[in-house]
């Protein structure tokens, strides 16, 4: 809708990349100050949050160029255009969870105590980015007359994106919540994947820009109901907390 914000001499500022940024610092800023609050070492939080930021930023790129391989042998020189959007959220889950684990293994009795404090800033983060991608005009829903007009499409098209990001408030407001009550580590984490899983499962049949390639599902249905299946398993082999357990 307004990929572009403005432009200020020879620099332009792109919707896209501003909500991006915002999201990032946002939720670091927040995460850090629930950090304070359970006496952990903030210097943990910032190093963790930057490096999922940038693997996650590598991953979703890579994830969403391999979607896209036959656009982007064709135009190579677009492969490190972030400017115009181009990020698979899963390929930055995944790369964010690899490079995030394997940073908070050194520290091993602060994994899940740290996945529970970030995700739900997590989701916050991604709400906003959300935000970027209806700005942007990707992501985009199918046509329908009750949708908005984007202009980038010349169409008027299901608002997927605004959906996305208030059911991930939603999901944000829930687990803050949750993370004041007694819970066991790993809980708040799992119980991400879980409702996002759904979220994601559901927001695709709107979806436009993902085609259909297994049973009337797209890929990222298929990804979700994996990670719904492998986060309920977790979550339910997780004993239930104890009064003050956090």
């Amino acid at each position: 809708m307004y990929p572009i914000i403005c432009k200020i001499g020879p620099f332009t500022v792109y919707s896209y990349g501003l909500m991006l940024s915002i999201a990032f610092g946002l939720s670091v800023v927040l995460a850090m100050a629930e950090a304070r609050k359970q006496s952990i070492d903030t210097s943990i939080i910032f190093n963790f949050a930057f490096l999922v930021f940038v693997a996650g930023i590598i991953g979703a790129r890579i994830f969403y160029i391999i979607e896209n391989l036959g656009y982007y042998i064709k135009n190579p020189l677009e492969i490190i255009m972030l400017q115009y959007g181009g990020l698979s959220w899963f390929g930055g889950l995944f790369a964010g969870i690899i490079f995030g684990v394997a940073y908070l293994k050194k520290r091993n009795p602060l994994l899940y105590k740290i996945l529970d404090l970030v995700v739900p800033f997590v989701a916050l983060g991604q709400a906003i980015g959300r935000i970027g991608c209806l700005l942007n005009g990707c992501c985009f829903g199918k046509i329908s007359r009750f949708g908005l007009y984007f202009p980038v499409h010349r169409l008027v098209l299901i608002p997927t994106q605004l959906y996305s990001s208030l059911l991930l408030i939603f999901i944000f407001l829930l687990l803050r919540f949750l993370q004041d009550r007694p819970h066991r580590q790993g809980q708040i984490f799992f119980l991400y994947l879980l409702l996002y899983s759904i979220v994601r499962f559901f927001i695709e049949f709107l979806r436009a820009d993902n085609e259909v390639i297994f049973l009337e599902l797209t890929l990222f249905q298929i990804i979700s109901l994996v990670i719904f299946v492998l986060s309920s398993i977790k979550l339910f082999s997780i004993r239930p907390a104890k009064c003050g357990t956090h």
